[in-house]
């Protein structure tokens, strides 16, 4: 029998309005709810991330980050 799915941690989450967006956007095209579809980006990370590529934009993100604050 399969382990059932649950969400054992829940915690406060801020983001941007893009990332809610691109979060919703991902969701629904996995037919994943907003926890789930988290949970399974977490769980996947380094097979759905490309590290150059993630590096690069993490510095990106960080430069406007003060800027987006504002």
């Amino acid at each position: 029998m399969p382990k059932r799915f649950r969400l054992t941690r829940r915690f406060p989450v801020a983001m941007t309005e893009d990332g809610y967006r691109r979060l919703k956007r991902f969701s629904t095209e996995a037919g994943l709810d907003e926890g789930e579809a988290l949970s399974f980006l977490f769980e996947h990370f380094d097979s759905v991330t490309d590290k150059e590529n993630l590096t690069h934009r993490l510095r990106l993100f960080n430069a406007e980050l003060e800027a987006r604050k504002s």
